[in-house]
């Protein structure tokens, strides 16, 4: 049986051959991500060696750091000035379900992710859920988004019986793929590997914060059946349908 727990590096598996990146924070000097216009390139370069082919900007949107839609669409399209490569570059949003989002969201001042401007990302506290998360992800299901969670492995509150309400009640989820490099503790791995598994995912993401990550990802180890479980979720690639 050895030969189905043999790990792969990462930038040997095909899998960033094509691949679109669902979250990221390579915005510059927006929230806690990348810092610089310079440093911003320097990953768009490593990610193009990669042979990742689209990236989705999602910076935060939270009380915390209340990015406004307006600003950050100046930001991007300054950034994308002075980007001279290959790689598609979007903008999208990390939302964070809490009282910014309910006012921004009835303003209709939100910005969508996908193809079709049709899903919001979205996320929670690591260790509470909002108070009414399962009212606030109906009301964007009402105005025709399809919620998009952030990163559900690492929620520390959920469990395997939360992720299968979820999934019925038609929300869909985001995978960190750092979380299969164990990057998060084994316990989100652990979470990572039992949704992946069960085809519970529909996009997946790096949710990259710092070039030193990016430099290192390359050589992340992952298992065959993992590598198997992701090839069918990037070739199915449901937000770009």
């Amino acid at each position: 049986m050895w030969p189905f727990r043999r790990t792969f590096r990462l930038k040997d598996t095909g899998l960033l051959n094509g691949f679109t990146d669902w979250h990221s924070h390579i915005l510059p000097s927006v929230d806690d991500g990348v810092r610089s216009v310079e440093r911003g390139l320097e990953i768009l370069d490593l990610y193009a060696a990669y042979g990742i082919r689209q990236v989705w900007f999602t910076p935060h949107v939270m009380e915390e750091v209340p990015n406004e839609p307006a600003r950050l669409r100046e930001r991007f399209a300054a950034f994308r000035a002075r980007y001279t490569g290959g790689i598609e570059l979007h903008l999208a949003a990390e939302n964070m379900l809490d009282g910014l989002f309910e006012s921004r969201f009835e303003a209709g001042e939100v910005l969508p992710i996908g193809k079709n401007g049709n899903h919001l990302l979205v996320e929670t506290s690591y260790y509470n859920p909002p108070v009414d998360l399962s009212g606030v992800l109906e009301r964007i299901k009402s105005r025709g988004y399809y919620p998009l969670l952030a990163h559900p492995e690492r929620y520390m509150y959920m469990g395997r019986t939360d992720y299968e309400r979820l999934r019925t009640r038609g929300i869909r989820l985001q995978l960190d793929l750092f979380s299969l490099a164990g990057l998060y503790g084994d316990d989100a791995r652990e979470k990572a590997e039992w949704l992946l598994q069960r085809g519970m995912y529909d996009a997946v993401g790096t949710d990259l914060h710092r070039k030193e990550i990016c430099v290192e990802m390359g050589g992340y180890r992952l298992t065959r059946s993992v590598i198997g479980s992701l090839e069918r979720i990037i070739r199915d690639d449901t937000l770009n349908r």
